[in-house]
């Protein structure tokens, strides 16, 4: 899961080190899972060595809580857990507030930037950046509506459908 595996914690020391609670913070700020509570429970009753054991331990372990969740909402939710330890373990949000930080110094008055997402945290801190700025005049215009694929381009591109654009323009210094 690590970008860089000589660098960082591995996801199954931070499974190990984090309370149950913890975890199922993260599973919930980081990829809006909607059984946090649930995996994080089954990722603290024994070790994750490897990423193939934590896909079964939360695959199986949904499948025997809630036998009636659909086959598709499962996997949903492995991808979720994946998503959240990633975004953990390879510090993204950090490396995002830290772009969006200095972004606008790296633009000329009326420089244009165009953001691309592909889940809600990084779109959230996206929208609220650019909000901010534009209150504070760094900004002189954003998206009001987050710009999505259209059929056609999902259609083409299945990953496109997870895409979310935002734009800023930057105001006079």
């Amino acid at each position: 899961m690590r970008m860089n595996p000589s660098r960082g914690e591995p996801a199954s020391q931070l499974l190990a080190r984090l309370s149950e609670e913890n975890i199922a913070a993260l599973l919930t700020e980081n990829a809006d899972e909607p059984h946090a509570f649930l995996i994080a429970s089954m990722l603290k009753r024994k070790p994750v060595p490897t990423t193939h054991a934590a896909e079964r331990l939360v695959r199986m372990g949904l499948n025997s809580a809630l036998p009636k969740l659909a086959k598709a909402d499962v996997k949903m939710s492995v991808r979720r857990t994946f998503q959240a330890l990633r975004i953990v373990v390879n510090d993204e949000f950090s490396a995002l507030d830290a772009l969006l930080r200095s972004l606008p110094q790296c633009l000329a008055p009326g420089g244009r930037v165009v953001m691309l997402t592909f889940h809600s945290g990084e779109d959230r801190r996206v929208k609220k950046a650019f909000r901010a700025g534009c209150r504070t005049g760094v900004y002189s215009d954003v998206a009001t509506e987050v710009i999505r694929s259209t059929k056609e381009e999902t259609f083409a591109n299945r990953r496109a459908s997870a895409a979310k654009l935002r734009w800023a323009v930057r105001g006079p210094i």
